[in-house]
């Protein structure tokens, strides 16, 4: 049985990574630019105005909610039914935290009522309302 010997010049099998890289760079490409059109997460609020509003430096809770509808914490939607729980929370993190309510003057009164009774609910009694002032 005599074996035949392959030539001494041997074609390797090679892997070609030019079309790869094209598509890494492509891709780099896009996410560089989408990125940089990326909207800051959170709602645009249209302040009610009051006379007597004053400046309060921090707060450690901020609660939102938009003249939709729309309850936002710690940059996410939440539910109204959730708002106790994550106070309670964000409060077993900070027992000396304080809460910022920032309503749209176009929010529903009742919705902003519950958002109050849910704060107080979960034990905090430090409780402001964001308003505009002139």
């Amino acid at each position: 049985m005599a074996r035949k010997k392959h030539s001494s010049v041997e074609e390797e099998a090679q892997i070609d990574m030019t079309p790869m890289l094209d598509i890494v760079f492509i891709m780099l490409i896009f996410f560089i630019v989408t990125t940089s059109f990326v909207k800051p997460s959170g709602l645009d609020y249209n302040k009610p105005e009051a006379s007597q509003a004053t400046k309060k430096p921090s707060a450690n809770i901020f609660i939102g909610v938009s003249k939709t509808g729309v309850i936002m914490m710690e940059n996410r939607q939440v539910d109204i039914e959730r708002v106790t729980a994550n106070v309670e929370r964000m409060l077993a993190e900070s027992p000396e935290a304080a809460v910022l309510i920032q309503a749209d003057k176009e929010a529903k009164h009742g919705l902003v009522i519950k958002v109050l009774d849910n704060v107080k609910k979960a034990g905090i009694d430090k409780i402001s309302v964001s308003a505009g002032k002139d």
